[in-house]
């Protein structure tokens, strides 16, 4: 079996962009059968893994990405799907100032043409610059965006917090971001 670090990958990637590379049944909210996932992670990807350890994955797990259903017996991710499901947010009122991490070569980007979801449902930002500088980390040098979330929300844009405290929106237009405190980290 893979170790759990390995696994949890492996669980994004099925229940957040293609549930079809293991013949998963995806509900509309996003709910995967674990007997099912286990199942198929056997015959499709020679994978033993049993239900106690995506429970122990699902609770361990540092980032929070997966939630088990009420009953123990689905799983899903919080956010960050490519794939479309209905995870039924509430709209919610977000802090005044929210961070978005990157890295240096998509601000050039960023600053012409806003933040974008690209090939997830929502736009991802953070209630921590620290947060934020994690997240612009994993791909390079990072760069944090301060977004004037008030503004926003003044203007009509709809913001959802996921189950692991991760704001979501669907699109954040270039005169929300804060153009003098633009953060460059080494």
């Amino acid at each position: 079996m893979k170790n759990d670090k390995q696994m949890s990958k492996l669980l994004s990637l099925l229940l957040r962009h293609s549930p079809e590379t293991a013949h998963l049944n995806m509900d509309k909210e996003g709910w995967v059968s674990i007997d099912e996932l286990c199942t198929n992670l056997r015959l499709y990807k020679g994978i033993n893994i049993d239900i106690e350890t995506i429970h122990y994955i699902v609770k361990t797990n540092d980032k929070q990405r997966f939630r088990i259903s009420e009953c123990g017996k689905k799983i899903r991710a919080n956010q960050g799907h490519s794939v479309s499901v209905n995870l039924g947010f509430e709209a919610k009122v977000p802090p005044e100032i929210l961070y978005h991490g990157t890295t240096e070569r998509f601000v050039s980007s960023i600053m012409g043409n806003g933040i974008k979801a690209m090939s997830r449902q929502y736009v991802h930002l953070s209630s921590t610059e620290e947060t934020a500088i994690t997240v612009g980390r994993r791909r390079g040098k990072p760069v944090v965006l301060k977004v004037d979330t008030r503004k926003m929300c003044e203007d009509g844009y709809k913001f959802y917090l996921s189950e692991n405290k991760v704001w979501l929106t669907d699109f954040v237009p270039k005169e929300y971001i804060n153009k003098e405190q633009i953060v460059w980290y080494v």
